[in-house]
C-alpha cells in the first residue's frame, strides 16, 4: 500500500493504523515520488493527497490511469477540501473514492478494505499477483489492435514449475510466481514504460503487451533477471548442483534443473491477422517452440523467415 502525503504526520499517522491491519505500507511525499514508486512497487492501493509539490493528487491519478503498469491499481483521495467540485475532479481524474480530512482511522481501513474488495471483483486481479486477469487482458489487445497500433503479445511460462511446486511445497511456489511477476513488469516498466501492458493468465503463465520494437528486449531481460535470481529461491545445496530430485507417479526418482521462462513473441507487424485471437495463439504456439530449448529461451516471428 502507499501513502502519498506532503504532511510526515499524516503518513506516520495513516500508517501506523494500517499496519495494524496487517498492510505493508510504502510512503512518498510529493507527486512525483508517488508515481515513481507506483510504477515500479506496484501497489494493491494507492492513499494519494490531492495537494502535494511537484505534481498534485489529480495529476498524479491521471497519469496513473493513463499507464498501462498503473491503471488497475485503485485509488484512494485524500483531502481537506469538502466542495462538490473538488470531489468530481477526483473521480473524473480516476480515483476510485474519496476521503476528507479529518477523518477517523476506523473508517480509513474500513474504505481502504472495500476499495480493494470492490476492485478485485471488478476487475479480476490475481489476488497473488495484483495484475489484472483474462478479461483485462483480451481487452487490451483487441483495443490495440481495433486502433490499429502495432502490437506485440509477449506469453511467459516457467519450465520444471511443477517439479519445483512437488519438492518445496505451494507456498514457495507461489514466492516463485510472485518473483516471475516483479521481473515480467519491471521488464516491460525498462523497455516499454506506458507503453507496455501485464497480465497474469493463471499459474505461472504470464502475458505482456508492448510495441514490437522493444519485444526482443524485454525477452532477454526477463530471462537474465528470472535466471539471476532463480537459485536463490532453492536451497543452498539444491542451486548448487543446479537442479532437485523428485519421484514421478511411478515412483521414480527424476532430476530437474532449475525453474527457467520460455517465452513466445507474437507482432502484428510481422503476422497479418484480422483477430487478435490469431495474435494470441501464434505467442502460444511460439512458447511452446521456446520450450523445445534448455532454460530460459524466446521464440519470435521474424517476417519473411522461420521462428
Amino acid at each position: 500500500m502507499l501513502i502519498a502525503d506532503d504532511d510526515r504526520d499524516i503518513v506516520r499517522f495513516v500508517g501506523v493504523n494500517l499496519r495494524l491491519e496487517g498492510f505493508e505500507v510504502i510512503t512518498a511525499h510529493d507527486g512525483q515520488d508517488a508515481l515513481s514508486k507506483a510504477y515500479a512497487r506496484q501497489p494493491d492501493l494507492i492513499l494519494l493527497d490531492v495537494m502535494m509539490p511537484r505534481m498534485d493528487g489529480y495529476e498524479v491519478c491521471r497519469h496513473l490511469r493513463a499507464d498501462g503498469r498503473s491503471a488497475h491499481i485503485p485509488v484512494i483521495m485524500l483531502t481537506a477540501r469538502s466542495l462538490s467540485a473538488d470531489k468530481v475532479l477526483g473521480l473524473t481524474a480516476g480515483a476510485d473514492d474519496y476521503i476528507i480530512k479529518p477523518f477517523d482511522p476506523m473508517e480509513l481501513v474500513a474504505r481502504v478494505k472495500t476499495t480493494l474488495r470492490r476492485t478485485r471483483e471488478m476487475r479480476a486481479l490475481s489476488p497473488l499477483t495484483g495484475l489484472p486477469g483474462n478479461h483485462s487482458i483480451e481487452l487490451e489487445i483487441r483495443q490495440r489492435m481495433a486502433a490499429a497500433v502495432p502490437t506485440a503479445v509477449a506469453y511467459a511460462d516457467l519450465d520444471n514449475f511443477k517439479s519445483y511446486n512437488d519438492r518445496y511445497g505451494f507456498l514457495r511456489g507461489d514466492e516463485v510466481i510472485s518473483m516471475a511477476a516483479q521481473v515480467v513488469l519491471r521488464a516491460v516498466h525498462d523497455t516499454a514504460g506506458s507503453a507496455g501492458f501485464v497480465g497474469h493468465v493463471g499459474g505461472d503463465d504470464f502475458v505482456a503487451v508492448l510495441p514490437p520494437e522493444v519485444a526482443e528486449d524485454f525477452a532477454q531481460r526477463v530471462m537474465a533477471a528470472f535466471d539471476g535470481q532463480i537459485p536463490r529461491l532453492y536451497d543452498q545445496e539444491d542451486a548448487a548442483t543446479g537442479g532437485i530430485s523428485v519421484e514421478d507417479r511411478q515412483g521414480r526418482l527424476r532430476r530437474f534443473p532449475l525453474v527457467s521462462v520460455s517465452i513466445g513473441i507474437a507482432s502484428s507487424t510481422r503476422l497479418r491477422v484480422a483477430d487478435y485471437r490469431e495474435l494470441v495463439a501464434t505467442a502460444t504456439e511460439l512458447k511452446r517452440l521456446a520450450k523445445r530449448e534448455p532454460g530460459s529461451a524466446y521464440a519470435i516471428d521474424r517476417r519473411g523467415g522461420e521462428p
